[in-house]
């Protein structure tokens, strides 16, 4: 084998291990945004409580608290207290959700770039994070103050309802993944 020809097999391999290294950091950025929005609806799910329900629209919190409070014997009084607490934190977090998104369209200029800036990942890294844990103070938020509408009971009537919803989204999860065709 040719030097020229050594060079140009060689140039070859690194442009191939190149593509998938790029493809395996924009594969990397979009499982940290997926499960950062997975993390913010939360296991729960929407409409069964826990911090999930307060990522749907402002506009059918309604529906969700009254399905959430059904079987708790809420009174009129805390439905409509908790519809106002979950209306507000849906307001503020379809704000978080819009910045998520634009971080997300940032991330994917930043990796199909020419040449990936490091410093502008890290700094991109950052700011997920940083959004991340101000969705997650306001979930918080939005959980205690519906905590403090609920008596002990209802909390715990709720608390096992999240709990059998996550064993049965595990289950399913579970079933998905043992069908899923192997590769």
């Amino acid at each position: 084998m040719t030097d020229s020809t050594m060079l140009n097999s060689t140039a070859g391999v690194g442009k191939r291990a190149l593509r998938w290294l790029v493809a395996g950091v924009l594969l990397a950025v979009t499982a940290t945004v997926t499960l950062t929005a997975w993390a913010q609806h939360g296991p729960g799910g929407h409409g069964m409580g826990g911090p999930g329900m307060f990522m749907g629209s402002p506009e059918h919190m309604g529906r969700m608290v009254d399905h959430m409070l059904d079987g708790l014997n809420a009174t009129d009084a805390q439905r409509s207290q908790i519809k106002q607490i979950a209306q507000a934190a849906a307001t503020d977090l379809k704000g978080q959700r819009d910045a998520g998104r634009a971080l997300h369209d940032k991330a994917a200029q930043i990796f199909t770039a020419p040449n990936v800036d490091a410093a502008a990942a890290e700094s991109l890294r950052q700011q997920m994070l940083a959004q991340h844990d101000q969705a997650s103070r306001r979930m918080l938020q939005a959980m205690l103050d519906v905590s403090r509408v609920l008596t002990p009971e209802q909390r715990t009537k709720l608390g096992e309802r999240m709990k059998q919803r996550g064993e049965m989204m595990r289950e399913r999860m579970q079933r998905m993944e043992h069908d899923r065709p192997k590769q």
